[in-house]
């Protein structure tokens, strides 16, 4: 791609090239639509499962719920937590995606291909393993301790290379680092057998989600995608490059950091959750970019919803498989993940 032609406004840069610029009748119609969509999907999740429940039955436990109905309860304790927990844990990831392809102007950013899951996971099969029977709460803080710990491993290795940090050389850093965290974690698991406690956040689920969790993560991601969209121009701007960014007058180093923790919150807390599930902040920021154009303004509050819809139909895809088994969603969106990688690296070779 060329040069891209700018210009500066009131409200910051906008791209020139007709191809990259921004579309806000289309993100206003993606975000009335998709909020629509997802809460219909919501709706449509939680009546499947291994018991088909009614919608009109599904409407009565949110309204008039009545727990002497053996339904009502399935709905009000099992499946409401599990799709509320896809939407947001979808949400989370994609949210991720989108600033660490801003902040780092890298096609290939995400939680997952970055050592930050991995970093997570790590961290909570030591949890495990030490401090069995530790509360939510500070598996949601170590969570956020592992991912740190992964990324900074990452970006430290990646930079080690002459010609510094590319594209595919951070890709290839987070690989190495991942398999490390992996092969660490395995080991752990195997010498405390504690393998099965780790079996689901290896595979990536949500079935297992509780109120409890809910209500501990709810306060964090809100305010972390909150966050996000306040932070979204400067994102805009950093995506343009370091130097048109601080020519603009912006605090780069600080915009950064306060990136750095926004991700680091919405993947720790995700991860905590739902395992290591990858791809979703990879996909949902590519697809939104393309439909919505270059602001960030745009891109994360899309993205959210985006990432919460492609979560949660995972999910109930992945129970409509076998039923009445279920296939981790994590390998089914790696269906759709990996083959999207492959193109994009492709794309990118030339960073090697």
């Amino acid at each position: 791609m060329g040069m891209t032609a700018v210009k500066v406004d009131g409200t910051g840069i906008e791209a020139v090239e007709p191809k990259l610029r921004s579309r806000p009748i289309a993100a206003t119609i993606i975000m009335i639509g998709g909020i629509v969509v997802l809460l219909f999907s919501i709706a449509l999740s939680i009546s499947f499962g291994a018991a088909d429940i009614k919608l009109s039955v599904v409407w009565d436990s949110v309204f008039h719920f009545n727990p002497d109905l053996n339904d009502h309860q399935i709905i009000r304790e099992l499946r409401m937590p599990r799709v509320l927990g896809a939407a947001m844990i979808g949400a989370s990831f994609a949210v991720a995606g989108a600033i660490m392809q801003g902040m780092t102007r890298n096609p290939l950013a995400d939680s997952g291909l970055l050592g930050l899951n991995s970093g997570a996971v790590l961290v909570m099969a030591l949890c495990f393993a030490f401090f069995p029977g530790l509360p939510y709460t500070y598996l949601i803080l170590f969570s956020f301790i592992g991912a740190a710990v992964g990324a900074g491993l990452v970006f430290g290795v990646g930079s080690m290379a002459k010609g510094g940090l590319t594209p595919l050389r951070l890709i290839l850093a987070g690989a190495a680092v991942s398999a490390l965290f992996s092969a660490l974690s395995e080991g752990i698991a195997l010498y405390f057998r504690i393998g099965q406690d780790l079996a689901f956040w290896y595979a990536g689920g949500v079935a297992g989600t509780k109120w409890e969790q809910l209500k501990i993560m709810i306060p964090w991601v809100g305010a972390a995608i909150l966050g996000a969209i306040m932070l979204s121009r400067s994102i805009t701007l950093l995506s343009l490059g370091e130097e048109i960014a601080s020519g603009l007058g912006q605090k780069t180093k600080l915009v950064k950091l306060m990136a750095t923790i926004l991700v680091l919150i919405l993947a720790g807390s995700a991860v905590s959750v739902v395992g290591a599930v990858g791809f979703v902040g990879l996909i949902v920021p590519h697809v939104t970019r393309y439909l919505v154009g270059v602001d960030y303004r745009y891109i994360i509050p899309c993205s959210a919803v985006l990432g919460g819809l492609l979560l949660l139909w995972a999910d109930l895809i992945a129970r409509m498989i076998n039923p009445p088994y279920e296939t981790p969603v994590g390998a089914l969106i790696a269906l759709i993940g990996v083959p999207f990688f492959l193109y994009l690296a492709r794309k990118e070779r030339r960073g090697l």
